[in-house]
Order: structure tokens, then C-alpha cells, then sequence
């Protein structure tokens, strides 16, 4: 199959790691650091996704005052950028040049459990290893 062709669903890095809109950058940080990853999505109490949170924005608010205490609420990005699992990779490398993001969150569709959940991320650092092992 085509690279451009292929479904997010056969790339994606599912299990996504996700925080509360409520927990505390200092939590954040361990946890990135715990998990080696440099993004997490927001989730709001029903579970679905209301934003993401970059080592960026971390960056961002790093020495400030109280910057541990802030929450993930006020310092996420709330404007996400999403796509479906049956989206191909050609449609998704697309959306990121356009919108100049590194990372798109997979939600679930309609008839998989709860709609708007993350059930995947893809990150650049994906389509680029996808694009390797296609040349191979």
C-alpha cells in the first residue's frame, strides 16, 4: 500500500497519555518525563478531549511564578487539531503543514465508545518513520 494511502489506524500510537484539566503542571512534567513523551491531551470529566499540552507550553510558563501550581486547563491549547482512525496519512500530513502543528489527536467515531475520546496521536516523528520503512 501507498504511504499516502494508509489508514491513521495502522500507524497511530494509540493508548494515549492523557491529564485532567485540573492537574497541576507539576504533575504534567513528571508524568512526561515518567513516560518519556513530549505531549499529553486534555481531557475534560466526561473524558473527552478539550486540548493538548506540548513540552512547548510547558517551556512556556517554566519560571513564572507558581508555575508548578498552574493548572493544565490554563495553559493547554485548546484549539485541537483532530482526525479520524479511517483518515490516511496523505490527509493528515496535509492538515499539519497547513496548521503548522507536530501532533493530531485520533478520536473516536461514532459507534466506537464514546465520541471525541483520544484513542490515538500522530506525530510528525510517525509519518516520517512510516515514510522510512516504506523506502526499505
Amino acid at each position: 500500500m501507498r504511504l499516502r494511502n494508509k489508514l491513521l489506524r495502522d500507524i497511530m500510537t494509540r493508548g494515549v497519555v492523557t491529564v485532567s484539566i485540573n492537574d497541576t503542571v507539576k504533575q504534567i512534567v513528571k508524568l512526561l518525563s515518567k513516560k518519556d513523551i513530549s505531549g499529553v491531551a486534555v481531557v475534560g470529566d466526561d473524558g473527552k478531549a478539550v486540548g493538548v499540552i506540548s513540552d512547548m507550553d510547558i517551556l512556556k510558563v517554566i519560571g513564572m511564578e507558581k508555575w508548578e501550581n498552574m493548572t493544565a486547563e490554563s495553559i493547554m491549547t485548546p484549539n485541537l487539531e483532530t482526525v479520524e482512525p479511517t483518515s490516511t496519512l496523505n490527509e493528515a500530513a496535509n492538515i499539519m503543514k497547513r496548521k503548522h502543528v507536530h501532533r493530531l489527536l485520533i478520536l473516536s467515531e461514532g459507534g466506537m465508545g464514546i465520541s471525541q475520546k483520544p484513542i490515538g496521536i500522530l506525530c510528525v516523528s510517525d509519518i516520517v518513520r512510516e515514510a522510512a520503512r516504506e523506502e526499505d
